[in-house]
């Protein structure tokens, strides 16, 4: 179990690897540049720090930033301030709907997704620890839909980085293959013949090849504590608002659209350090593993297909995210949080009720998230009474067709996706093995101008 301390730090938060929850330590730098850890593991906080006294105070998801994340740095901490105001200068606001529920809107970011506060905070963090040790890195990322884009955005042009995105092709919307495929400097993207899987499988393969030791490679999903640690911000900035504007001071039940879990795992770091909660409620697609474990019809160790949905971004058979859950909980997290999983038509149905009665177009991960609160207010009543915050994780108009097909009517424009059409693209096709991506790391030719 994670310690909580609410000391002022005098050294940077330790990391450790969910492998060897007793073993050596590391410094947070070092591990948002290794990515994952050598044995294989994903890093998690040796201790949480707690909120501080005037975290309240704070007036903007990047004050909460500055008061809440950047302690973890220890003495560095006023190096990390001004990386994290650059990172964050837009807005995550509730909205509110019928029946005592808020969409927190997680899509005013440059690319249009929740990812984009992760993806821009880690790149400032990773260029910082580089600079300083003088040295450079690729960062390698297997995307399901949005992670990669908020990625090459955050970190196009970064000094001492490179970018190489892994996307399963033909499985990410039209849109989302767009935002990949745009001309970027020093960022490449590779369409898989495969799907999220054998992308995830291929990066893992890539971290263990002594082949590929030359380019310093690093993760920029929620793999990388760097990626996963921001997350923690906006569910602190819901719980804010939630008080200042509407005036509830209840502690809410927090609905997370969920494929990788990263997002649950914020989640449940931001309570564990002192966020006030009701519960959690994991929502799901098709891809139902996590659902299945939390109610004991699945072997944790299991490692299901993938299975394509409408709300691709969250297309995930074996999220990488359980095993810092699991490490961290074990059976536990079942009495922790609340997991379901709904199909493709049930989403399209949440999609156009949504849109009649609260007026409202949601994306479908979102819809995933507004059913699957619905399904578990009708299992468990007394729900009706505890303010619920739905993630909306995408702007719609990255789901154009599955908008029209859900309400008849076009998804709401959205300027900077209107702007990719006349963007410059760059994609290279390649097999899903190993081998193939080695060579191209290894020998392709890198954009040095976009």
């Amino acid at each position: 179990m994670i310690r909580t301390s609410s000391e002022r730090r005098e050294e940077p938060v330790q990391v450790r690897s969910t492998r060897s929850l007793s073993g050596p330590t590391l410094a947070l730098d070092d591990a948002i540049l290794q990515g994952l850890a050598p044995d294989g593991g994903l890093y998690l906080p040796t201790e949480l720090p707690g909120l501080s006294n005037d975290w309240a105070e704070a007036e903007s998801l990047a004050d909460v930033a500055v008061r809440t994340l950047a302690p973890w740095w220890g003495p560095d901490e006023a190096q990390i301030v001004p990386l994290l105001r650059d990172a964050l200068p837009f807005d995550a606001p509730l909205k509110p709907l019928s029946g005592n529920r808020w969409l927190l809107e997680l899509f005013h970011g440059p690319t249009l997704s929740f990812k984009d506060v992760g993806a821009r905070t880690m790149a400032r963090l990773a260029a910082r620890a580089l600079a300083g040790r003088k040295a450079t890195a690729t960062v390698l990322v297997a995307t399901s839909g949005d992670t990669g884009s908020a990625v090459a955005d955050g970190f196009a042009g970064a000094p001492g980085v490179r970018v190489a995105l892994l996307y399963p092709k033909g499985m990410v919307s039209e849109v989302q293959e767009r935002q990949l495929i745009t001309a970027r400097k020093n960022v490449r993207a590779f369409a898989v013949q495969g799907d999220f899987d054998a992308c995830q499988r291929m990066v893992k393969e890539a971290f263990r090849d002594p082949a590929l030791e030359s380019l310093h490679l690093t993760s920029a999903n929620s793999i990388n504590i760097g990626r996963l640690l921001p997350q923690m911000l906006y569910y602190l900035w819901a719980g804010l608002q939630l008080e200042r504007q509407f005036g509830v001071s209840q502690a809410p039940y927090f609905v997370v659209p969920s494929g990788n879990l990263g997002n649950l795992t914020g989640a449940m770091l931001a309570a564990a350090r002192g966020l006030p909660v009701h519960g959690f409620l994991a929502a799901h697609n098709a891809n139902r593993f996590f659902p299945d474990v939390l109610q004991g019809e699945q072997d944790p160790a299991a490692s299901p297909a993938t299975i394509p949905t409408l709300s691709n971004a969250m297309d995930v058979g074996a999220p990488s995210n359980f095993e810092r859950l699991w490490g961290w909980y074990g059976p536990d997290l079942q009495a922790r949080v609340d997991g379901l999983s709904v199909d493709d038509d049930a989403t399209l149905a949440r999609m156009r009720l949504t849109a009649e009665e609260d007026g409202e177009i949601v994306c479908p991960h979102t819809a995933v998230g507004l059913e699957a609160l619905a399904r578990q207010r009708a299992l468990r009543p007394e729900l009706e009474a505890i303010p619920a915050v739905v993630l909306a994780t995408a702007h719609p108009a990255k789901f154009d067709q599955a908008v029209l097909r859900a309400t008849g009517r076009p998804a709401p424009s959205a300027p900077a996706l209107e702007a990719l059409r006349e963007a410059p693209t760059r994609v290279e096709a390649i097999a899903s093995d190993e081998a193939v991506l080695r060579e191209a790391l290894l020998h392709g030719v890198w954009p040095e101008e976009a």
